[in-house]
This record gives structure tokens, sequence and C-alpha cells, in this order.
């Protein structure tokens, strides 16, 4: 008999691997500061399965994951949270809140990603929370932040992966260059099932990276840092990102960008 569904554990299957997210904040953390981040922030943070990752390392590593909505919390406490032991639970704290004013101690690392900051429409809104970001900071902290983009990526279509048993669809359904308004959703299909719909339904705009990164500077953060990733022998990313300021287009891609306080 199937298990029964749960998007959370299909989302995090087609989407997130922790442990490849803290290796990359150890590493540019280090380049950036000369020193090894010990406190992260999760903006964001639905299941907060990076943050039970961050805490694992060591007992000087702590984390704070913020998300208004207490559903995927709920999982992340009895899935993530649940796997750790008594000590790593100590550092590891869950915040059903608004990144726009809860407040935690200050931090090495604060971090939005799954372009998570897109629900913020508006100019001044999304200042807002990047000013908000920076005052999580402590005076040596780094923020980070992800996002896509390319032709591709602005177009109403479908692209499709397959992982063991199931399928996973991220979909653009709408785009409106006017506003750069847009709409996406993620659908699963498990082997022998019917496809289950808008599991996941995103109502965004779409930010470029000179935008964000002179809103970031605007925001007080007093340098930005624009990653690409490298290409593998085929012609695809090879998961190396490095920083730059020239990049060919391609037609769809994902990157980093770093804010230092």
């Amino acid at each position: 008999m199937a298990q029964p569904f749960n998007k959370y554990v299909y989302y995090e299957k087609s989407v997130q691997n922790p442990s490849n997210e803290v290796e990359f904040f150890n590493e540019k953390y280090e380049e950036l500061r000369g020193a090894k981040a010990k406190t992260l922030r999760e903006d964001f943070c639905g299941t907060a399965a990076i943050s039970c990752e961050w805490v694992k390392q060591s007992a000087e590593h702590k984390a704070w994951g913020i998300d208004l909505d207490p559903e995927p919390i709920d999982y992340g406490m009895n899935n993530h949270y649940a796997q750790l032991d008594d000590e790593a639970k100590s550092r590891m704290k869950y915040i059903e809140g608004n990144v726009l004013n809860s407040g935690t101690p200050t931090v090495d690392i604060c971090f939005a990603f799954n372009f998570s900051y897109f629900i913020f429409k508006k100019r001044d809104e999304l200042l807002t929370y990047f000013k908000a970001a920076r005052e999580a900071l402590n005076d040596g902290g780094v923020f980070f932040m992800d996002l896509f983009g390319g032709p591709d990526s602005i177009q109403e279509n479908t692209d499709i992966i397959s992982h063991e048993g199931f399928k996973y669809f991220w979909e653009c359904q709408m785009f409106n260059p006017m506003t750069n308004d847009c709409r996406f959703a993620i659908h699963f299909k498990r082997k022998g099932e019917q496809k289950r719909k808008d599991v996941f339904v995103y109502n965004w705009r779409m930010w470029g990276m000179m935008e964000l990164r002179d809103l970031l500077l605007e925001a007080g953060f007093s340098k930005t840092i624009g990653y690409w990733e490298g290409e593998d022998d085929d012609g695809g990313g090879d998961g190396d990102f490095f920083a730059t300021d020239e990049a060919e287009q391609c037609e769809a891609w994902v990157t980093y960008i770093a804010a230092l306080k």
C-alpha cells in the first residue's frame, strides 16, 4: 500500500538539499569574512530543514527558523527537529512569526532561500525586509538570498523532473511583463497515481539581480556580491558558484547574492 501523500516530503525531495546549503554557507562565509560562521537565521523557513542541519555541526552552532505558517513548522518539528539529540534541540529554535519583526539574537548568517522574498511585490516592502535582515546580523554578518531568471523562466511552460517513484512539475502559469507579477506552481505525480495539481502556488514579483543589489545597498549593507554557476562538460551547471559581475545569458538559471553588513 502506498504511503499517504505529504507535500512537504515531496517538496524537500525535489528542491532541497540541506547538507549542500550548509556547505555553501560555510564555504562562502569563510571566503568573505575569514572566519567560521556559528549562528544562523533562516527566514521564511518552512520546515527549517536547513537550520536543523546547521546545528548538527557542533555544540557551538545555533539556529533560528522563522515562518508565518504553522503547518510546515509542525512538519519540521516532527520530522527534523525530532531527530536531533537533546543538546542540539536546545540550539535550534522555531519562531512562528513575521520576518519583519521577529526579534532574534544577532547572527553570523541570515538567509532567504527558495525565492521566498519574491512575495514582496512593492519596492518599499522589499526594502523594509532587507533592513530587517540587516538588523538581524552581527557586525560581521552576511545575508544570503537566491534568485532565478532567464528567458525560459518567464514563459508559460512546465519543467518536469523525474525522481524515484514520482515526478516533480514546476510550472510558470503567468508572467505580466508590465509589472513582473508572476504565478508559479508545483505539481507532483506519484507512480500509478493521478497528478496532484497546484500543491504549492506562488504569487510573486520577479526581481532582477541588479535591482536587488541596489536595494540591498540602500538598506545599508556595505557590499553585495553576485554569484554565477560554473558549467560542466555538457554545458549544464556544475554546482560551483563563483563571484562575478560578468555572465553569459542562458535559458534559465538559479544563483545567489551575498550582502555584507
